[in-house]
């Protein structure tokens, strides 16, 4: 007979920690990681079965992954059921209006602004505040999250802590938003802080408000309004949350491929670079998977503590974590483009203007894509290739998980 979440909770020494990092459509490989991870722990899938996180963090689409699991985080089997049927029924219209009538209204103001803002003021009044409006996300995310099961997740103790990372356009800071279940003095390093919040669809929206591209979310930082945008912006320390709430271990699940350079495309004089690619590198410069330098960092202060006598990790305040990182075992620009058709035609015909190509002799904007493409077919094979990756590494699994059992 399975033992209730309170008698399962571990103490906060043996705190298990999940991060989950940015990258708008891409967000769907970590379900297939998460999927894998959870059947490799739990092969016959029973019922009785214990969320092995105790500390999840998300940033930026990351972050959405993340509030769907603590809200089942007492069922976690049923959480990741239901995580993976919504990305692979998901389609643009779900995320962001792709109709002609939306993306005509957005982008006659941006050219009505451009055009004649200088000289007609009342424009500037109306101005867009982004290339495309992702309210219908937002009316899905209110739809499918429980935010008031995530209460009871924490009050019985199948979860430790939720916490959701944002950029602060207004101060510049780098905001971590956390709820838990025992009390956590907020903390606060140079250009961002941490504070308790109760966490709902607004910092998920924040938090997931790629710049330019998706509009910025006005959040309450001690009091006072600070407009957020997406959490992956100057996020130089993406496993620190984690750490901060307790874990001792953390499983970090990235969605950057560790070459996405491209030298096969430099190949002869290429043409100037377009919108698409332009916004595809920047995009990729947003959500740089800054997880690598994060977990040199860590091996080598434990390095440190190994190595000093006993003491130090009282005097410094250093502990020892242990991370496993994973990762896409292939670049995901190309199989983005592979999946371009299945955009709704006004969004393709958008795309197409900025630059996107799919053509085999000189594809163009699949970094862009790759962070765009809410079509299923795509956050299927997203899902598919997460799995495959993580039981291609069953072995490193196992190990990180038993050690954790202790």
């Amino acid at each position: 007979m399975p033992t209730s979440a309170v008698d399962r909770a571990p103490g906060h020494a043996s705190l298990t920690g999940l991060v989950l990092t940015g990258g708008g459509a891409r967000a769907a490989y970590q379900v297939g990681v998460l999927q894998a991870v959870f059947d490799i722990l739990d092969p016959r899938r029973e019922p009785g079965f214990a969320n092995p996180f105790h500390v999840i963090c998300g940033t930026s689409a990351g972050a959405l992954n993340a509030a769907a699991l603590g809200c089942r985080a007492d069922r976690p089997h049923v959480a990741m059921r239901r995580i993976r049927r919504l990305w692979e029924a998901l389609r643009t219209h779900h995320v962001y209006r792709s109709d002609p009538l939306g993306l005509l209204d957005t982008g006659s103001r941006w050219l009505g602004m451009l055009m004649l803002g200088w000289l007609v003021p009342p424009l500037r009044q109306q101005r867009p505040r982004s290339l495309l409006d992702n309210q219908p996300l937002a009316d899905l995310l209110a739809r499918v999250l429980d935010f008031d099961r995530l209460d009871e997740n924490l009050a019985l103790g199948a979860l430790s802590s939720l916490a959701i990372t944002a950029s602060g356009y207004t101060s510049g800071e780098h905001v971590t938003f956390y709820q838990a279940q025992r009390t956590i003095h907020p903390w606060k390093r140079s250009l961002r802080q941490a504070i308790p919040a109760r966490i709902g669809v607004d910092h998920l929206m924040a938090s997931s408000a790629i710049p330019f591209v998706f509009p910025a979310r006005a959040l309450d930082v001690r009091g006072q309004v600070e407009w957020c945008g997406d959490g992956s912006m100057r996020q130089l320390a993406p496993i620190s949350p984690a750490i901060h709430l307790g874990a001792a271990r953390v499983l970090v699940i990235g969605t950057g491929y560790r070459d996405e350079t491209h030298p096969e495309q430099r190949r002869g004089d290429p043409p100037y670079p377009s919108l698409a690619q332009i916004g595809g590198h920047a995009l990729s410069n947003i959500f740089i998977d800054s997880v690598s330098s994060d977990v040199e960092r860590l091996e080598r202060a434990n390095q440190v503590l190994a190595l000093s006598g006993p003491g130090v990790a009282e005097r410094t305040g250093l502990r020892h974590v242990d991370v496993l990182a994973l990762a896409p075992s292939r670049s995901l620009d190309l199989l983005a483009l592979e999946h371009l058709a299945s955009l709704p035609r006004a969004s393709r015909a958008l795309f197409r203007v900025l630059g996107v190509s799919s053509d085999p002799a000189r594809p163009a904007g699949g970094s862009l894509m790759s962070y765009l493409l809410f079509e299923a077919s795509y956050t299927h094979q997203l899902i598919e290739l997460g799995y495959a990756d993580t039981m291609q590494r069953t072995d490193e699994v196992e190990a990180f998980f038993k050690e954790a059992s202790a």
